[in-house]
């Protein structure tokens, strides 16, 4: 019988912001979206405020600076370098490892039944704490299912212990009488709007949703649900995948940190946009075989002129060259920009893709496909070594003002040299 584990590290873009700087240890700190909007993660000490995800944060100021509450702008590079640390930490207990999200990841636990699964998920803890200094929670069960809702009610310590819950050791009676306790919107998978309708049905606990009959589910909702019903039972269904599905669409987008009005700033932005999805498309070995680009005004601000546009283009020969994808895209934009609107965000979208082996080469162009796969190598290759857009386009544009706001941003503690922690003699 297989054993998962999911292990999920704690508030982690807010874990991440203050294991650098001592002073934020005890210090309620949020991490802030694009452009410095909304709430979207919380150390526990702004959740013991009250602080609700979400919230923007110009309604949370005044309140924010009488409770000392510390923002940080979205500091993606960071996040992912410690996401890649603590994968590389998990990888030492399994072979086996699917790395679910930037904070979440799936281990096949077999081979542990000795040392015991709690014992494991124990070590697991301690390794990433001492190693990293971040804390994570374990849940380990029989099914992907069950183990993600061992990791929630190790969260809570719903069970009476707190950071590593193992439901294989749980007599059926004490797993009853715990799925009785939580909502079946805690079940993975279980939306919201999926929540509601079973509520309607009676469904309101884990325990009546495993209880319930998984082919009417099938019938009134969909076979992942049924899945889902047999995977609290104990039956798996889901497996680890250890191999990441190539993406079938490559999109890049940003809100601007100001309206822009001018098409050059347009196509600064997206030429920067094509760029970062021409880099995501290489790295997956890949060519697109048709580019979208899309613009819109604020919606949020409906007082305000709108206009929203977005044009999807095939190409004539699928390519991965960031000069061919930049081209087309700017000429896409050219077409759909109308003056006098303040627009608010752009984005383009790479599609109907296809792997490079497929590439349909043209009678003549043998050598020349061969030039710019080389060129497309070295660039990448410059970007990967000295950072992201080091070397890039003209077309991509140098003082960027449109750029998102990040006002609160951190140093890049373990990405950049000059964010390298300081240390003075006394």
């Amino acid at each position: 019988m297989p054993v998962f584990a999911l292990v999920d590290c704690n508030n982690f873009y807010a874990s991440c912001e203050k294991l650098f700087d001592p002073k934020l240890r005890d210090r309620p700190v949020v991490v802030l979206s694009n452009n410095d909007g909304c709430v979207v993660a919380r150390s526990a000490e702004a959740k013991a405020l009250g602080i609700p995800m979400g919230a923007p944060w110009f309604k949370l100021k005044e309140e924010a600076r009488r409770y000392g509450v510390v923002a940080f702008s979205s500091n993606y590079a960071l996040y992912a370098d410690m996401s890649n640390r603590v994968v590389e930490v998990l990888s030492a207990f399994s072979p086996s490892i699917e790395v679910y999200s930037i904070d979440e990841s799936f281990l096949d636990l077999s081979g542990f039944e000795r040392q015991g699964y709690e014992a494991c998920g124990a070590e697991i803890r301690q390794r990433v704490g001492d190693w990293l200094g971040l804390a994570v929670c374990v849940g380990i069960a029989p099914t992907k299912t069950l183990a993600k809702l061992a990791n929630h009610v190790a969260k809570k310590a719903l069970a009476g212990r707190a950071g590593v819950c193992d439901l294989t050791t749980m007599r059926k009676e004490d797993l009853t009488q715990l799925f009785a306790r939580i909502e079946v919107g805690e079940v993975w998978g279980v939306g919201r709007k999926i929540a509601g309708r079973l509520n309607e049905m009676g469904i309101r606990t884990v325990r009546q949703l495993r209880d319930a009959d998984a082919d009417t589910l099938r019938a009134k909702f969909s076979v992942v649900l049924e899945r889902t019903v047999r995977e609290l039972r104990g039956l798996s269904c889901l497996e680890i995948e250890e191999l990441v599905p190539d993406r079938q669409q490559i999109m890049a987008s940003r809100s601007f940190g100001t309206l822009v009005y001018e098409l050059p700033d347009l196509e600064e932005a997206v030429a920067s946009h094509i760029a970062r999805a021409a880099e995501k498309l290489r790295a997956q070995a890949s060519l697109a075989g048709a580019v979208q680009v899309y613009i819109r005004t604020n919606i949020f601000k409906p007082e305000v002129p709108q206009y929203q546009r977005a044009i999807t283009v095939p190409l004539r020969e699928a390519t991965a060259d960031t000069r061919v994808l930049t081209g087309w895209a700017l000429r896409i934009l050219r077409d759909i920009f109308r003056p006098g609107y303040g627009y608010h965000k752009a984005g383009v979208m790479l599609a109907n893709i296809v792997p490079e082996e497929n590439r349909q080469f043209t009678l003549l162009g043998g050598c020349e496909d061969v030039k710019t796969a080389l060129l497309m190598k070295a660039l990448d290759g410059i970007n990967e070594r000295y950072g992201r857009g080091t070397l890039r386009l003209a077309a991509e544009g140098v003082d960027k003002a449109w750029q998102m706001r990040r006002g609160n941003l951190s140093p890049g503690y373990t990405t950049s040299w000059n964010g390298l922690a300081k240390v003075r003699a006394i």
